[in-house]
């Protein structure tokens, strides 16, 4: 099982992972995306799903035509832990 992360680890994850956020009254990690239209946002969605099924790790999301917001926390583990960190990189890298 994956280890939680530190209360000093988890402070650092904004400057780590620019764009993502802690989510308040529950240890998870937080960004939204916009996109032009649904199309495109789906499709950042399937890249998403390919990517989590590789690294057998799920985030918790929504989509709402256009945006995206996706959650990130190790439910096995109860919070924050690398896994969450591994993925959320992973994520930003598919918009580069």
């Amino acid at each position: 099982m994956a280890t939680r992360l530190t209360d000093a680890e988890r402070a650092s994850l904004t400057q780590t992972l620019p764009g993502w956020s802690l989510v308040e009254g529950h240890e998870a990690i937080a960004r939204n995306f916009q996109f032009r239209d649904f199309n495109e946002a789906w499709g950042f969605m399937n890249r998403v799903a390919l990517l989590a099924e590789s690294q057998n790790h799920h985030p918790d999301w929504s989509n709402v035509w256009n945006r995206v917001r996706i959650e990130l926390s190790t439910h096995d583990a109860g919070g924050l832990t690398g896994n969450d960190v591994k993925l959320a990189k992973a994520i930003d890298a598919l918009l580069t």
